[in-house]
Formats: structure tokens, sequence, C-alpha cells
């Protein structure tokens, strides 16, 4: 193999890698933003930034579960029933993820 192929290799790993992280990450990001949206009258008690750590901490944990979705890349390539578990397991995941990552940033203004 050519120095050439093996960084096409690499590239092509990277970006299968990249890919459900940043879908995962970006899907967090839009349901957070929706529910941050739709806060006409914050607490005056809370801090002026209160939605900074919302807007980093549901997306992180979006991109958890996207990783977890690449981890089970030879789950899901396998055929029938297995297929499906696999599916189903990154889905469950990635929403307790996701509901974690909710509670965690929102703890001390609107999840209190």
């Amino acid at each position: 193999m050519t120095a050439n192929q093996s960084s096409l290799k690499q590239t092509s790993q990277q970006s299968s890698f990249l890919m459900p992280v940043l879908i995962g990450a970006g899907i967090a990001l839009l349901l957070i933003v929706l529910l941050l949206s739709t806060v006409n009258n914050p607490d005056p008690a809370w801090s002026p930034y209160w939605k900074l750590r919302p807007l980093i901490v549901v997306p992180l944990a979006g991109a958890t579960g996207g990783f977890f979705y690449y981890l089970m890349k030879p789950m899901r390539s396998k055929t029938g029933w297995q297929k499906i578990a696999a599916f189903a397991l990154c889905l469950i995941v990635y929403v307790f993820g996701l509901w974690i990552g909710t509670i965690l940033g929102l703890d001390g203004t609107l999840w209190d």
C-alpha cells in the first residue's frame, strides 16, 4: 500500500467516525435550542449566562450517543434480529444520554 492510499484510508476512517458524532451533537443542539427559545422570562436569580451550560452539555451528550452509534457498527452490519437489536440499543442509549445531558445542563435553572 502506498503512502497516498494509506492517507486516503485514514481520512475515510476519520470521516466515518466524525459523521455520527456530529449528527448526534447537531440533533441535540437543535433540540436544546428549541427548548431554550421557549423561555420568555427567566428567573432574575439565574446568571446572565445561564443558557451557556445547556448549550454545551447537551450537544456533548448527543455527541457521546453518536460515538456509541459508531462503536456499534459491527453489530449494525449483521442481519436479522441482531441488526434490529443494535439499532434499538443505539436509540435507547442516545435518548437516555440526551435526557441525562438535559438534566445536567438545566440543573438549577429550568430543571429545578
